[in-house]
Parts: structure tokens; sequence; C-alpha cells
């Protein structure tokens, strides 16, 4: 008979938020599944844990994942863990899982931290219907391509950001989406976790005199519903051409109208040049 893969969800900070079914699952595993093990080994060192550990992440998990299925289907039971947070949620674990379901093998998740929720939680923004977007594309060209296929979303968003990218995320979005409402959310569960809830225009002004420290979860306020569904590109030229009669510039009259129909920028941009010749 297989075993069983945990799913443990681990302290993204303050380990006082581990709870104790968490700690016997691993206690009672026969043996465990880490991101990291050096990261890992200090979590177990803590709770006085002692059990094999195996490093399972991006860049070994087909070899490791079907080391720990065979593992599983002879019976063995395996717990997940990541450096912080719950597994297969924006991490590898997810292959694994798509193993285990393929083979008919349990998977039983221990609930616990989550970065996003907690972010979307003290966020202020609405909660009632959002989307996960991870981590944004390090580079530039691939980021802004995202970026812009989320201009038109009218969820409230929740992104993963690295300190020495904050800037460039931060200004990608203020371009893309307009001066909306954000809520950075540093360290969170840390001895200094900080929420600072602004607007792009504001969190991109701060930033250039601040230096980024932290990892953040950035959550941003959707794009306003659409009252005009179906607006064609003349319509959008229209509507750039009347804001730049009330002294808008064109840059920022163009981001505006397509943060508000889903236009795409650019070729809104390039329309309003072509009906000015």
């Amino acid at each position: 008979m297989a075993g069983i893969l945990y799913l443990v969800a681990t302290p993204i900070g303050n380990l006082g938020d581990f709870s104790p079914r968490a700690v016997r699952t691993l206690q009672e595993a026969d043996f465990i599944a880490a991101e990291d093990t050096r990261v890992s080994l200090k979590l177990l060192n803590h709770f006085d844990i002692h059990k094999p550990l195996v490093s399972y992440h991006e860049h070994n998990r087909a070899s490791a994942g079907q080391m720990i299925l065979d593992r599983l289907l002879s019976g063995e039971t395996c717990a997940l863990v990541t450096d912080a947070g719950t597994p297969a949620i924006s991490d590898p674990g997810e292959d694994l899982v798509r193993l285990c379901a393929q083979q008919d093998v349990t998977v039983q998740s221990i609930p616990g931290c989550c970065a996003a929720i907690t972010a979307l939680a003290v966020s202020g923004l609405p909660t009632g219907r959002f989307t996960f977007e991870g981590f944004l594309s390090a580079q530039k060209k691939e980021r802004r391509s995202q970026l812009q296929r989320l201009c038109a979303e009218e969820r409230t968003m929740v992104f993963h950001e690295a300190p020495h990218k904050l800037r460039a995320t931060l200004a990608d979005m203020l371009e893309i989406f307009g001066d909306r409402p954000i809520a950075l959310c540093r360290e969170l569960t840390k001895l200094h976790e900080d929420t600072q809830r602004t607007t792009l225009q504001d969190a991109v002004e701060h930033y250039q005199s601040h230096d980024p420290r932290g990892e953040y979860v950035l959550v941003v306020a959707g794009a306003q519903p659409c009252e005009e569904a179906g607006l064609t590109m003349e319509e959008g030229v229209a509507r750039v051409l009347r804001l730049r009669e009330q002294g808008q510039r064109m840059k920022d009259a163009v981001r505006q109208v397509a943060a508000d129909t889903g236009l795409n920028k650019n070729d809104l941009y390039d329309a309003v040049l072509q009906a000015q010749e």
C-alpha cells in the first residue's frame, strides 16, 4: 500500500506560527523533502525533530520527484516543506503533487502560513475576488508583457517581489496600470514587519529616496470596471484626444485610457499618432 505525501506549511518568519499538527506530522513522517535542507534543518532543530532530509527544489525536481514517488509507492510517508510558506503554491511542489495524483498516491495538506493571503488580509483592498501572480519575470520585456496582459484585470492582484527588483517593478506598474492603490507588505510576521498603503505614484517616489529592504508582497487594486464594454480603438483615440485638449500629456492620457478600457496601450498610442497625422 502506498504511503502519503504531506504538504506541511512552514512559518514565513515567526516560528510561533508553526502549528502543533505540523510539528506532529514532521515527527511522524518517514522522511522530509525540503527546498533547502540547511534552512529546514534550523526549523527542525528548533522543534527537536530528527528525521532524514532529502533535497527537492526547482533544479532537481525531475530526478528527486521520481525518487520521492518511488519511496511513497513502497509505503513510506513523506513531508514536503519549503523554506517558508505553503508547498506547491508558486513552488515546484506542484509537480510532485501531480506525480502523486497520476499514481493515486494520497496527498494531504497541513495548512499554515501563506504570504500572499497574509498580505491580502492586511492590504485594505477588496479581498472577495483576487488573482495571485507570484513573481514577475526578471527580464524587463517579459515583465512588461505580463503586466500588459493584466491591465484590464478587475480583481485585486497579489505579487511577490524581491527588494533588488522593487523599483523597476513599481515603475513598470505605474506606467502600464496607471496610478492605483497599492499595499506594500514587507517582512511579514518578522521583527520589522511593515505595511505601506499608498498609491503606485507615491510608492515610486518613495523608493527613489529609500532603499527597499526585505521581501515584499505587493497587493495592487484591480482596474475599474469598464462601463463601455467593447470600446473600439477609434473611440479610445477620441478619449485620448479629449484628455489632451484638457492639458494631459500624451503618455499619461494613453496610459489612463488603456487602463480604463482594456485597450492595448501600445496599439492605442500608435492609433493616436496616426489620427494626428
